[in-house]
């Protein structure tokens, strides 16, 4: 029930909401980029976080509906195949069950995220070009579902073409572009490299120069993309690793962008005429992210924070009940005791739902996507 209040401090708190065509559940098209524009000005990014079933779909959702504020589900490649089954067929070229898994992780955010409350937006997350074949099968999902209800069912996606040559990255990108702007999707695309290990996709060995990207290579996305379309979101390189490292292991110059920013201005007119995407982000200092807000970053990634989280959530719960967990009958409290409602999976599995929404809140602390 989203009354409406006319005071100041309810219409500072919940101003996301008018941004036009901004409502609960999946926002797509203009509404989507109208909100990553809100995010820009005010400097604050939307956490995208992993989502692998409907329990950490439903996590995500929770963690949003709690805070009253924007949040993003994505799917990776692999993670779309555990969502449909790990035992289905998914062939290399072929990524049938990829595709399928994305499609239905995708129906099911917008059959439930109205009921939170919430803008929700559903984003397919790293795809490498030996993994088009999934792009394809989602892209033709969104044609399907534009022509019935005149939307695309997905809100973005994202090409990583960052192994390839940059020509061909931005080539392919613009080639994709072209099929998404009709149905105002918006595209994530990624220049330089983000290191460490993610999904299956190993760059631990890369050199360290691919790490950062420099403002000509980032403005050459621009003069690829921005006639064909505005609405682009640029993953560039400023030293991001995927996985957890110890604090100060991971050399992030977050200033970077700042400098791609004023090489973009210089060229185009305006102010921070870039959206920035932030990858690599476990682990992050408060003081780093802060600068990337500064600095035109509108969405973040969080894929092993919130993984820990959800494993601890069960962790914690079995060192607790652990004497009620080694048998179907039998416990602390005697030999004849049930166990049923401790290893009832709705009971374990909650618990790990329960930490994982702790954790998602935290990122959205960090990245500023809190009401004031």
């Amino acid at each position: 029930s989203n009354k409406t209040c006319v005071c100041w401090s309810c219409f500072a708190a919940m101003s996301f909401w008018e941004v036009p065509g901004v409502q609960a559940g999946v926002v797509t098209g203009d509404a989507a980029w109208g909100l990553l524009k809100h995010a820009k000005e005010k400097v604050f990014a939307i956490p995208a976080f992993n989502c692998t079933s409907t329990s950490t779909v439903n996590a995500v959702l929770e963690a949003g509906r709690e805070l009253n504020r924007p949040i993003m589900i994505q799917f990776s490649e692999g993670g779309s195949a555990f969502f449909a089954g790990k035992s289905l067929p998914n062939e290399k070229g072929v990524l049938q069950a990829s595709i399928l898994g994305a499609v239905v992780g995708a129906h099911y955010v917008r059959n439930v995220a109205p009921a939170y409350g919430i803008p929700c937006f559903v984003h397919s997350d790293h795809c490498a070009k030996k993994l088009l074949p999934w792009f394809d099968g989602m892209l033709e999902a969104d044609e399907g579902f534009f022509a019935a209800h005149g939307e695309p069912l997905f809100s973005s996606h994202m090409l990583d073409l960052s192994e390839e040559p940059d020509e061909e990255n931005i080539e392919i990108c613009a080639k994709y572009f072209k099929r998404m702007v009709p149905l105002k999707l918006i595209l994530e695309m990624e220049i330089g490299i983000t290191g460490g290990v993610e999904d299956g996709v190993d760059n631990s060995g890369v050199s360290k120069e691919k790490l950062y990207s420099t403002p000509e290579d980032v403005y050459k996305v621009h003069e690829g993309l921005a006639p064909i379309g505005e609405m682009f979101t640029i993953a560039a390189a400023f030293g991001n690793v995927h996985g957890v490292y110890k604090a100060g292991n991971v050399k992030l110059q977050p200033e970077l962008l700042g400098n791609f920013q004023k090489f973009a201005a210089g060229k185009i007119g305006t102010e921070k005429p870039l959206f920035f995407v932030f990858h690599g982000g476990s682990g992050s200092g408060k003081e780093d992210i802060a600068t990337a807000l500064s600095n035109g970053v509108v969405k973040m990634n969080v894929d092993t924070d919130t993984q820990w989280a959800y494993w601890e959530g069960l962790l914690n719960f079995y060192k607790a009940k652990e004497g009620y967990l080694q048998g179907q009958i039998g416990n602390p409290d005697g030999p004849e005791k049930p166990n049923k409602s401790y290893y009832d999976p709705r009971k374990w599995v909650r618990e790990s739902e329960v930490s994982m929404v702790k954790r998602v809140k935290e990122s959205c602390a960090d990245l500023s996507n809190v009401n004031q």
